[in-house]
């Protein structure tokens, strides 16, 4: 690192973790955000962390440690880091999913970027609401947070810790699925009730053609009942999103 200026390798250093990081974080990293203007997002956080933050990055760039192997190392902490907060913030996306399975409206499609191709139009609705929510009662602080409080977890200088990036992965996976199931389980409920009622009546009169006549009121009662249900869905997510980020990063 002869020659480069230390203020500006160490800015460097930061930038590829917020940067990185900033790339996957739910709503930084929507489609619907230019790329130019992700890159100033990340741009603003380096320069504003960059007082905080500078201290602890220094002694890495003092001890002569090899600048493009400090910036992979980085930048692979960061998507690692980001990915595991949106895999958490999946959940909404999986609840709504389960959802249109129960209600009959997973052949409704929707173009979701996020998901890399389509998706039915309750996960794609649900999770833009969710992440409006988050917004709305500051869950993205602690986002926003978690990426200063990982230099105390993940030191800079150090490999990215594989297996246990591997197991927290898992982990979270787990933990976002139970949460999809428990943000669905009033539909899981209809669902079930509403075709085992649906079964009884096909085996009493088996001359009518009982799924397609109420499929319509399927629709309509799951939609009534998730329309009863929705604040109570997102304002758990959203509690439950940052329960998680607290647990992780205090």
């Amino acid at each position: 690192m002869t020659g480069f200026p230390a203020d500006a390798t160490v800015f460097l250093i930061l930038f590829a973790r917020v940067g990185a990081m900033l790339m996957l974080l739910p709503v930084f990293s929507e489609d619907s955000v230019p790329v130019r203007i992700r890159l100033l997002i990340a741009l603003g956080f380096s320069a504003g962390m960059y007082g905080m933050l500078g201290p602890t990055i220094a002694p890495a760039v003092r001890d002569g440690s090899a600048l493009a192997m400090l910036v992979i190392s980085e930048t692979m902490v960061g998507l690692a880091l980001g990915m595991i907060v949106k895999i958490m913030f999946y959940a909404a996306a999986m609840a709504g999913s389960i959802i249109s399975l129960q209600i009959g409206l997973t052949s409704v499609l929707v173009p979701d970027p996020s998901q890399g191709g389509q998706a039915s139009i309750l996960s794609r609705a649900l999770a833009m609401v969710a992440a409006i929510v988050c917004m709305g009662i500051g869950v993205h602080h602690l986002w926003i947070g978690s990426i200063v409080q990982s230099y105390t977890a993940f030191p800079v200088n150090g490999l990215p810790p594989a297996e246990d990036f591997a197991r927290l992965a898992v982990a979270t996976s787990t933990q976002a699925l139970g949460l999809a199931l428990s943000l669905s389980a009033p539909l899981i409920v209809y669902g079930i009730v509403f075709n085992a009622a649906l079964g009884l009546t096909a085996r009493m009169a088996p001359a009518i053609q009982v799924f397609f006549i109420v499929q319509p009121l399927n629709v309509m009662f799951g939609l009534g009942l998730l329309a009863l249900t929705i604040g109570t869905i997102l304002s758990t997510f959203a509690e439950a999103m940052a329960t998680f980020m607290r647990a992780a990063w205090g």
